[in-house]
């Protein structure tokens, strides 16, 4: 009886500590955004991880995928307030949704105090703890279509954004840090890196048997990146038609995932039937 209620305890402990870390990571949004009177993240840190900082940078609408982020994450914490004890699903889950909410603020404040060293290791780690998440998702399944969309769908935009994010934001801090890319120029650099985001991209559509959040999200960046390299101060052609043909293989590759995984379902149940 005792560890019956201490682990209601420690759910109901959880279910706060998500939303508290969705408050602070919502109020870190609105400090990056420029909104309280601050420095917008793209003119923080000397202009670092603008539009036209480096080859891989995506355009600045780009960022707007962050608000449909942002409100899912918001739409998540407050669903699994109401969880039931016995979801273990969430529960599993409440660990790296925490890690995530916080280090995604910890990333705004240390661009916005000029730490643009610190913005890597902490993007890094972002980046490990939404795999972790992912990795959950895929071994557990949704409760129902508004548990696939809220839970599933947030977390999937989130991860495939910040693969995208990871790249720009290690090539910003390795510019800023006086790194000239062994003379092999931003054009070599951008198709390189938009290159291995593709396969990033191919490697999570095979791996999440073809979900579509991930795609989306990944792929409006790279889009985003072919936009910025064929317009504006920082042109690369190079860089924009690999950004454009990584779009287009993940896209395929998530699609003929899926479908076949939905094909390899229905067998199974026509099987078991």
């Amino acid at each position: 009886m005792l560890t019956k209620g201490a682990d209601m305890t420690g759910n109901r402990t959880w279910r706060i500590v998500v939303v508290l870390s969705a408050v602070v990571a919502v109020v870190g949004s609105f400090i990056g955004s420029g909104a309280a009177g601050g420095t917008p993240i793209q003119d923080a840190a000397g202009g670092a991880l603008s539009a036209s900082s480096t080859s891989i940078a995506p355009d600045g609408p780009a960022f707007g995928i962050w608000s449909v982020i942002y409100l899912g994450l918001i739409v998540y914490a407050v669903r699994q307030l109401f969880r039931t004890a016995d979801d273990e699903r969430h529960a599993r889950l409440a660990l790296p949704a925490t890690l995530s909410l916080l280090l995604n603020a910890a990333w705004i404040l240390s661009v916005q105090f000029g730490f643009l060293w610190a913005s890597e290791p902490i993007i890094v780690a972002l980046l490990v703890v939404l795999i972790w998440t992912f990795a959950i998702l895929r071994r557990t399944r949704p409760s129902g279509v508004v548990d696939a969309v809220v839970t599933d769908g947030t977390f999937g935009l989130y991860l495939g954004w910040v693969c995208v994010a990871t790249a720009a934001n290690t090539a910003a801090v390795l510019t800023a840090a006086g790194f000239r890319g062994f003379g092999l120029g931003q054009d070599v650099w951008g198709v390189l890196v938009a290159a291995v985001a593709g396969l990033v991209g191919v490697l999570l559509a095979v791996w999440g048997r073809g979900r579509i959040a991930p795609m989306l999200s990944l792929c409006w960046g790279l889009a985003w990146v072919a936009v910025g390299r064929l317009d504006g101060p920082l042109v690369s052609v190079p860089t924009a038609v690999t950004a454009v043909v990584a779009v287009v293989v993940v896209v395929l590759v998530t699609f003929v995932v899926r479908t076949r995984a939905g094909w390899a379902g229905r067998r199974s149940a026509v099987a078991t039937a």
